[in-house]
C-alpha cells in the first residue's frame, strides 16, 4: 500500500463523516426548532381561550 491510498482512504473517511454529522446536524436543528413553533400556537390558543371567556362572561 502506498501513501496515495492512505490519504484517499483518510480523505473518504472524512467525507462519509461529515455527511454523517451535517444529517445529525440537521435533524437536531429541525428538531429543536420544533418547539419554539409549538410555543407560539400555544399562545395564540391561550389568547383566544381568553377572548372567548371575556365574551361569555358579557
Amino acid at each position: 500500500m502506498n501513501i496515495g491510498d492512505v490519504i484517499f482512504q483518510l480523505f473518504t473517511f472524512i467525507c462519509l463523516f461529515g455527511v454523517f454529522f451535517g444529517v445529525f446536524f440537521l435533524v437536531r436543528s429541525l428538531v429543536t426548532k420544533q418547539p419554539s413553533k409549538l410555543e407560539n400556537i400555544e399562545q395564540k390558543l391561550d389568547r383566544i381561550i381568553d377572548l372567548l371567556e371575556k365574551d361569555k362572561k358579557n
